[in-house]
């Protein structure tokens, strides 16, 4: 750990006392790099989840400092706020839902510009439900050696929700905001087991419920596991660690992860104000080197820095769920049902199969989604979900910061995509359902879908009309 004016424990003391908002300072060392920066001082956002980690390790093994750089590192309420606070310049930064500045971009909701050059993560996300729920579900999973059989698709959920329908209560599920992967990856499990999850109608109906057989909505996701337990919703889709909370709680199950549901798909980004990054790019890219030399660092050697860096996110300031909890996923391991912990060696991946690579390709995967369920309420020519992708993701800013730091000695040329790069990935049908998405053919693959928008489908009057 590096020095500050306080030690660690002491700064951990400190900050668990603060009431709402925790934030960290480091100021820089004497020795630091500071030239040509625009400003030392940075102000970054975090929500409660266990891929926040870059930010967490970056800050405590003085990859900030090395940069020259002063970093405030503060947790927020909700995805609302985080989005609200960078947009009007509370925030130079964030962890942030990797949809998120897409919504911004086309003005669903919220209308900004925000960039990102640096995808913070792949996978880390499951879909948990109650245990009652569980117990219907399980009569329709096969199984094998006297345990489930995975991945476990949607189907098995289906005649649970005809006995709510039936007894005239409705099935409610969480997510943690309408324009974020994880309402999408929870809407194309349901819908791959042939669950409607319902559409949206902008702007008269942003609720996503029209048509819905599963009502989504949503809750912040530390709140998740007391919310299911509640039982105001029966299920959620969340990053970690509030899937394996519910287990060690013993009020739920995660049914199946997202590295099961769709392989490496990007779930969070580091995202700036657009205006802040244009006034301020050497500053922008210092921020960028050291969070990639964090990501590097959390997968380096077979993830041999993971229990380091699940002692920091137990923190207070940080995530602030237990060490057992957090590690059960970040060691490459998920536990299901109480006791059937299984290997899930990529379930949190940071850096490797060149993930922290802003790829157009998810950009585009993720606009496909807002189509799919209405958000986007209009057809959009394939050439449209290029240029908005090109919008928001700046690979060009990230391949400076690998430029320098393989120039420093701190990463090889190998660590990162080719010169060649196009930021499109080829085609792959790496999903529960065996869909192949090609992201050059966005309207294409929007036909291959039996639930959800395509051609110049919109939603009126409560119908999908043509």
């Amino acid at each position: 750990m590096k020095q500050g004016t306080f030690t660690l424990t002491q700064l951990a003391g400190l900050f668990a006392k603060a009431a709402a908002t925790t934030a960290l300072i480091f100021s820089t060392s004497a020795g630091a790099v500071t030239e040509n920066l625009e400003t030392e001082t940075v102000r970054l956002g975090f929500i409660k989840l266990t891929d926040m980690a870059p930010l967490a390790v970056a800050f405590e093994k003085g990859f900030f400092e090395d940069e020259g750089l002063s970093v405030q590192v503060e947790a927020q309420a909700n995805w609302k706020v985080v989005l609200d606070r960078v947009l009007s310049g509370e925030l130079d930064g964030a962890h942030m839902l990797v949809s998120l500045p897409f919504g911004a971009a086309i003005g669903y909701g919220t209308k900004g510009d925000i960039i990102s050059a640096l995808t913070l993560s792949s996978n880390g996300v499951a879909i948990s439900v109650s245990n009652d729920v569980w117990k219907e579900m399980k009569p329709q999973i096969p199984v094998k050696d006297g345990k489930p059989v995975h991945p476990i698709k949607a189907d098995a959920l289906k005649p649970v929700l005809e006995k709510y329908k039936a007894a005239g209560k409705p099935f409610n599920m969480g997510m943690t905001f309408p324009v974020g992967p994880h309402n999408f990856k929870l809407r194309y499990w349901l819908a791959a087991g042939g669950i409607n999850p319902g559409f949206y109608a902008p702007p008269q109906d942003t609720s996503g419920q029209i048509n819905a057989e599963a009502l989504l909505s949503v809750t912040p996701p530390p709140q998740m596991p007391a919310t299911l337990d509640s039982g105001t919703i029966v299920g959620y889709c969340v990053g970690e660690p509030w899937n394996q909370q519910v287990v060690f709680k013993g009020i739920g199950v995660p049914v199946i992860g997202d590295v099961e549901l769709m392989k490496n798909s990007t779930d969070k980004i580091f995202g700036v104000n657009k205006a802040w990054a244009e006034k301020h790019p050497n500053t922008h890219k210092a921020l960028i080197k050291a969070l990639i030399r964090a990501e590097m660092w959390l997968d380096a050697e077979n993830n041999k820095n993971r229990n380091e860096a699940v002692e920091m996110l137990s923190q207070t300031q940080y995530v602030g769920a237990d060490y057992d909890v957090i590690a059960n996923s970040m060691n490459g391991t998920f536990e299901y049902e109480k006791g059937d912990k299984r290997s899930l060696p990529d379930f949190n991946v940071f850096f490797r199969y060149n993930s922290s690579y802003p790829y157009y390709s998810d950009a585009v995967w993720n606009l496909t989604q807002m189509r799919r369920w209405g958000q986007i309420s209009e057809a959009k020519p394939d050439s449209w979900y290029m240029d908005v992708a090109k919008q928001v993701y700046r690979p060009d800013i990230y391949m400076a910061a690998a430029k320098e730091l393989i120039a420093e000695g701190k990463a090889k040329a190998s660590d990162f995509p080719p010169e060649s790069e196009t930021g499109i990935k080829p085609p792959n049908a790496d999903f529960i359902d065996g869909v192949v998405f090609d992201a050059t053919k966005p309207n294409e693959y929007l036909t291959k879908f039996p639930i959800g928008l395509k051609g110049k489908q919109k939603v009126t009057g409560g119908k999908i009309v043509e």
